[in-house]
């Protein structure tokens, strides 16, 4: 039998990131200034980032250099091991092999830490003293926590209404790691007090967190945002994910036909597809990749493509992207990472131009799948990393269907360790 973990010595870590920027067919649509709707300047951007991430955000350098800070760092966890799931292979019956990148095995339980610590470090690194941001599920907020921990800055967490009261340990990891949590909409802010005043009762949404960190982080000096998807330079800093799997599969000799990950904004879809992606634009390989969202938020399946803010209180630039409009506010499924109204530019433009494929599930068919894998694989999966699961039992079962022998790759990017209330709600019956 192949061997089930496939591992690399930390010095095989890769030591750059992948911008796909200068490869792709067209440039991406620059984003538009709020006020004037014409393409914003860099300059424009200072008040909310880091000069540093500024750069990266608008770079035509294919490869970047990690700094060796953050690259200290990432050995705490990094390179991430690469799993071959035979249990499920064989409860499935499939002539498929099936692979899956387990970035739960970050300190906050997620890939989101290949971008908190290197966010962090720039801003430290221009003597910002304060980041603030949102979060959904609390992966971000949590990874961001740690990252603000390390380099001793502060950090103020608006996180989704919903997910806060859903998943009450993702606070106290953020406490753990000197992190200030409220609920968003909150009434710390202009537009979180607006947001109460006007819908008491809303289950929050990114959109609406998004806003308050903004407003919060341009009121107060020595303060910035920090954003956890969508943006040009988080996509980058997730490149390590794919760049580790190529290696990780050179060591079994294969390469995937199918490449798929779990899509809100896009961070984790990214990392595990951009290097394969890649690949096929230097005409090498064609992989498939699908990004699978949830049927309560399908802004890839069902959005419109076109510009839009990115926040409910259109405070930030206009970007082009897939998006349901900023003012949708999702219904409070358990998957919270993943119910965001719009997707990265990147990963929209390469979804327009046909290189990504997309589908969507609805959570308890998802919910599911995530049973199927802990019960074969051993690991309680995230209920957005499910997602990916779901797609990829179904890719697999197709293969059972036809006989092929397709290899299939998908990005496990968080445990489902403080989702135990999600998971009691699916075992009675209560997931609509």
């Amino acid at each position: 039998m192949e061997q089930t973990k496939i591992i690399l010595d930390e010095n095989e870590m890769p030591r750059q990131w992948y911008n796909i920027l200068p490869d792709l067919s067209s440039p991406i649509e620059p984003p538009l200034d709020p006020r004037t709707w014409e393409p914003i300047s860099p300059e424009a951007l200072e008040p909310i980032f880091a000069k540093g991430l500024i750069k990266q955000e608008m770079s035509s350098e294919r490869f970047i250099d990690i700094p060796e800070e953050i690259l200290e760092i990432y050995k705490l966890w990094r390179p991430s091991p690469l799993y071959r799931a035979h249990r499920l292979e064989k409860l499935l019956k499939t002539p498929a092999k099936i692979y899956y990148k387990n970035e739960g095995v970050s300190p906050a339980g997620s890939h989101k830490t290949n971008t908190s610590i290197a966010q962090a470090y720039y801003n430290m690194k221009e003597g910002n003293e304060r980041l603030t941001t949102e979060t959904g599920a609390g992966q971000w907020g949590s990874a961001l926590a740690l990252a603000c921990n390390y380099f001793d800055l502060e950090c103020k967490v608006y996180m989704v209404r919903s997910s806060y009261y859903q998943k009450p340990y993702r606070k106290s990891l953020m406490t753990i790691w000197g992190g200030n949590v409220v609920p968003s909409p909150s009434s710390d802010t202009e537009f979180g007090r607006k947001i109460q005043k006007e819908q008491p009762d809303t289950p929050g949404s990114l959109g609406i967190a998004i806003s308050e960190a903004v407003e919060d982080a341009i009121a107060h000096d020595s303060t910035k945002y920090s954003l956890g998807s969508v943006l040009n330079h988080v996509m980058l800093h997730q490149t390590v994910i794919g760049a580790e799997c190529k290696k990780q599969l050179e060591q079994v000799e294969t390469y995937p036909d199918i490449v798929i990950g779990c899509c809100g904004g896009g961070s984790n879809l990214a990392g595990i597809s951009l290097e394969f992606i890649k690949d096929r634009l230097e005409g090498k390989n064609s992989p498939r990749v699908i990004a699978v969202e949830p049927s309560a938020c399908p802004s890839l399946t069902k959005g419109e493509y076109r510009y839009d803010f990115g926040d409910t209180a259109e405070m930030t630039p206009l970007l082009k992207m897939y998006t349901l409009g900023h003012e949708h506010v999702p219904p409070a499924i358990h998957a919270g990472g993943l119910r965001y109204h719009g997707d990265s530019p990147i990963i929209s433009k390469l979804c327009a131009e046909g290189l990504i494929e997309a589908v969507s599930y609805d959570q308890c068919p998802v919910f599911d799948a995530a049973i199927q894998f802990a019960r074969t694989e051993g690991i309680v999966p995230a209920p957005e990393s499910s997602h990916a699961i779901r797609c990829a039992i179904d890719e697999a079962l197709k293969c059972k269907q036809t006989g092929e022998e397709k290899t299939i790759l998908f990005n496990l990017s968080g445990h489902g360790h403080f989702d135990m209330s999600s998971y009691d709600k699916y075992f009675n019956k209560e997931l609509t």
